[in-house]
């Protein structure tokens, strides 16, 4: 079954977003992403559509071309590791490599990789990111942080706040969304952050993220709907001067 409200019209392009485990890994304004890519659309005439699917809820992977996955607690994070394997892994895998992006972050990123390493305690993970996750002894990352990105139209800056005590470490079959300008990153050593593969991202960054970086919430949405369009659409322009200031503001944070 699958939970959400239709905000569509037809004969315009539409967005369909597909939120996994929203109730439970929605501790760092996660929700503030979705409404963010909500608004976006809606200013630009472009529909829109949310479903969500929870703990032992299956979905359609050619009905959505954006999946999102938010953070939550460790104990939030077993259970939907365990339901992930059983109910969703087939169905996300089957949908990102038939063309939809997928957007995780925090303890979603984690979930992305092989395990998610507790002290004696293994959590199995998607296995779809070529990353492990391990809880080391140290102090959480914890502070405001930049990042240096490249997405396919030049280096741009993501800025953000991270909270996390896993330490990631990528292997070699992994490539990182970003290189660290401030902050801590993946595990506080490599000078990385997130992960990049394809048209799936995983990052630390959240406060929440995309209304604070409006640049990347325009590159998911004309991403996901050239999956059905064929090709990205030029999108209108907006008068982002409220979300130019909160780009500014947390990058001054940051110590940029």
């Amino acid at each position: 079954r699958l939970r959400g409200a239709a905000m569509s019209a037809s004969g315009r392009p539409t967005l369909r977003l597909l939120a996994l485990y929203p109730e439970q890994m929605n501790i760092y304004a996660d929700r503030g992403n979705m409404i963010f890519l909500a608004r976006r659309c809606e200013w630009r005439g472009i529909g829109f559509e949310h479903v969500a699917a929870g703990l032992g809820e299956g979905f359609d992977p050619g009905a959505h071309d954006l999946i999102y996955i938010g953070g939550g607690q460790d104990r939030d994070q077993r259970r939907v590791a365990e339901d992930m394997l059983r109910a969703k892994r087939e169905g996300v895998a089957a949908a990102l490599a038939d063309g939809a992006s997928l957007l995780a972050v925090c303890g979603g990123y984690q979930l992305l990789g092989h395990s998610y390493q507790l002290g004696d305690e293994r959590i199995a993970g998607l296995g779809l990111a070529d990353l492990e996750t391990v809880r080391e002894d140290g102090p959480r990352l914890i502070g405001n942080v930049a990042i240096e990105v490249d997405l396919g139209s030049g280096p741009r800056t993501l800025a953000g706040f991270e909270n996390h005590g896993g330490r990631t470490h990528l292997g070699p079959g992994a490539h990182p969304l970003g290189r660290v300008i401030t902050g801590r990153g993946n595990n506080g050593r490599d000078g990385y952050e997130g992960v990049r593969d394809g048209r799936m991202i995983g990052t630390y960054l959240h406060g929440p993220l995309l209304p604070k970086n409006a640049w990347l919430a325009d590159h998911l949405i004309a991403q996901a709907i050239a999956r059905r369009e064929g090709a990205e659409p030029q999108l209108q322009p907006l008068d982002d001067s409220l979300e130019a200031a909160a780009h500014e503001s947390a990058r001054r944070a940051a110590g940029r």
